[in-house]
Formats: C-alpha cells, structure tokens, sequence
C-alpha cells in the first residue's frame, strides 16, 4: 500500500488540473484523465488479488466521504469480503434503462417543463434502450454506444447528439454512484464522423415582390422611424444591426457615403456603402425625426437603438412570412437574374468575405463605383409599383 509522504486536503483535491494521480492513505487516490475527467479510486488487494475500486467524483463525493468509504473497504477486506463484488452485487438488478429511468426521476423537477422532460425519456426509449437497455450499467462499453448512435449520427445529427447526451448524463450519475470508472459516451468521440451542421436558409420575399412590400409598409400605421429603418436595412442591402445601431458619425450626406467601421462588420472589416438618392431622403427625414442622440435610428428609449424584433414584427404584422436578413438574398437573386454586374460586385455590396484565398490577395478594391451604380438601380427597382404581392393573413 502505497503511503503518500503527505496526504491530499480538500483545498488540493480542488486546485489539482493536471492529469495523473493524487495519492491520499488507505490506497485512495486522485485519478485525473487527459480529459479532465476526475475519480476517486482505491487501489486495495483481495485474496492476494489488486484490485481498483471506483468510489465517485469529487465534485459528488468529498475527500472526507472518499476516505472513509475507503476505510470501510479495507475494513470488509480484512473481515474476508470483497468490496469490488459486494458492489456488484447490489447492482446486479440495475440495467441502463433501470439507471436511465432512476436519473429522469431526479432531475424531472429541475428541468423547464413537463415536454423537455419527456422528451428526455422518449428518446431514450426510441433509439436506446432497445439496443442496450437490458445492459448492466456498469457493463456498458463504447461499443453499445457506438451501436445506438452510429445509425442515427449523419442521418438525424441533432437527435443524436441529444441521445448521446442524455446517456452521458445516465454514465456521469453511476460514476457518482462508484459504479463506474469511465463515460462511454465520452469514449467515442473519434469513432464518430464530423457532422455538418444543416445550414439554415432565412426566408425571403421573391425580388420581384420587394416593391410592393415596401407600399404596404409605407401605408401602415407603424412607427415612422422603424418604417425608415427597415426600408434602409432593403435599399442598402445590409444586415439589420449594421442599419439600427448606425451614428451620424459614420455618414457623410455631401459624398453620398456611409463608412461601416470594422467593429460592427460580421467579418470585423470597415464596409464602405454607396448611398442612392433614396438613402439620402431616408436619412434627411431620419434626421428631422432624431431624439438628439447620435443614433440615425432610435429606439424609444433615448440612446437605445430599434431592437431586431422591432423589424421583424413590422414585417410579420404585415402579413409577410419572410424574414429580415431574406431581403439580402432578394437583392442578390435580382442582381444576378436581372443586371449584367459581375458577381463580385453584389458580393461586395452584401460585405461578403471572399473565400478563395488566392482572389482575395488580389481583391485590393472595393469596386465602390460600380457599387454606387448598382445600389442606384436596386433602388429604381424597389420604387417600381408592384400590384401582385404575396401576403399571408395580416
């Protein structure tokens, strides 16, 4: 038995990081994994036999608990038991479902609502417990998890991460319990191929519908300085933020340009935006309707810009299923089905990171002038009277 020339203190136990072992009496020590995965285990001898006996995790069980479960092992060894079998023994009934069903229980009360928890369990019951439900929970190897999640991995990525989860959760409780030593659903993480996450389209109003949007808006009894915001937010082509939390700073009315600083870019680069004659009257009525901050689009709390919702509910009040930012991909589908520019420009116009890195090295301009020209006949499009315009209830 090996007897550490000083002992751990619950002070040690929590500042101890690196991975290895942290020896106290009594054959306890510390195991942290490459991970950061941390165990009490005690090493102790039964019938000439080593043996190594999960006591939990320290978060669970204290220094204080650890040693004097620790104490008690040795205490049946010396009577002639066997701690490692009389824990086995107790868990003999126990399978993963039975462990699954015990940890829902517990944190049944913790959880938002009833649907979060029953979703807990039926997943469960769907894609686990049919494959490894019978299973000890002390048996289960990565293997059986690997078998639940392999299927389901690429096919249904976001219920299989949740699946995983949810068992993980059921291995972090037996491991607290002393049952376990290790998380298999931890273990497969290279077994597993990376998902792509599904890339989410915003829903967008076809191009040839914007102008009539943009009527109906104008007639409505919304507030004036939203209807200004959001008609700024389509004529510019820019994203909802770069429009409502704009200063006067960054606007210069004589050059008919707005310089975007990097620090509000998505992609952290300054962003220079052509403005066309109808920006300039957007902005000069902005300025007549201003609260006396810097903001070109308050919100109605002084020095608060509009608020994302605020633009987004315009729209949906009106009756329109789109989204705010789908007005960029409106402009977009214009330039490219209606325009002779090349693409590079309405790229540029949208503040789009090139991605080949050997044209970006060349990419040195910002095609400003070209920008100008097509930004001017995205507005002339947009002040084209549309009668035909797709409008869900409102």
């Amino acid at each position: 038995m090996r007897r550490p020339a000083k002992t751990l203190t619950a002070q040690s136990v929590r500042n101890a990081k690196e991975p290895g072992k942290y020896f106290d009496g009594n054959g306890l020590f510390l195991r942290i994994d490459k991970a950061g995965g941390r165990y009490w285990v005690q090493r102790i001898t039964v019938k000439s036999k080593r043996r190594e006996i999960g006591i939990g995790n320290p978060e669970l069980v204290s220094l204080a608990e650890a040693r004097e479960i620790a104490l008690d092992n040795r205490k049946l060894v010396q009577s002639g038991g066997d701690p490692l079998q009389a824990k086995k023994e107790a868990l003999a009934v126990l399978t993963f479902e039975e462990a699954a069903r015990k940890v829902h229980e517990i944190h049944r009360p913790s959880w938002r609502n009833a649907k979060h928890a029953a979703q807990f369990i039926s997943t469960l019951e769907t894609y686990t417990f049919p494959k490894m439900g019978r299973i000890r929970v002390a048996d289960v190897a990565a293997a059986d998890v690997l078998g639940v999640l392999q299927p389901i991995w690429l096919e249904k990525p976001e219920t299989a991460r949740r699946v995983r989860q949810r068992i993980g959760l059921v291995m972090k409780w037996a491991i607290a319990q002393g049952w376990r030593l290790d998380n298999p659903a931890d273990a497969i993480a290279q077994a597993l191929p990376k998902q792509t996450a599904p890339k989410k389209h915003r829903k967008s109003l076809p191009y040839q519908e914007v102008a009539g949007f943009l009527d109906v808006m104008r007639g409505s009894n919304a507030g004036k300085t939203t209807k200004l915001a959001l008609e700024m937010v389509i004529l510019a082509a820019l994203r909802s933020v770069e429009v409502r939390e704009a200063v006067w700073q960054e606007i210069d009315m004589d050059k008919a340009e707005w310089a975007i600083p990097a620090r509000r870019m998505k992609a952290k680069k300054a962003h220079r935006v052509p403005l066309s004659t109808r920006a300039i009257e957007i902005l000069r009525e902005a300025k007549a309707l201003g609260d006396g901050s810097d903001l070109v689009f308050p919100g109605t709390r002084y020095g608060r810009p509009l608020s994302d919702m605020t633009l987004l509910k315009l729209v949906k009040g009106l009756g329109f299923d789109v989204d705010v930012h789908g007005f960029r991909t409106s402009f977009k589908t214009w330039s490219l089905e209606r325009t002779n520019f090349a693409n590079e420009v309405s790229e540029m116009a949208l503040a789009h990171t090139v991605q080949n890195k050997a044209e970006a090295a060349y990419a040195r301009s910002d095609l400003f002038e070209k920008r100008r020209k097509l930004m001017e006949r995205w507005a002339a499009h947009l002040s084209t009277h549309v009668e035909n315009v797709v409008r869900i209830g409102g």
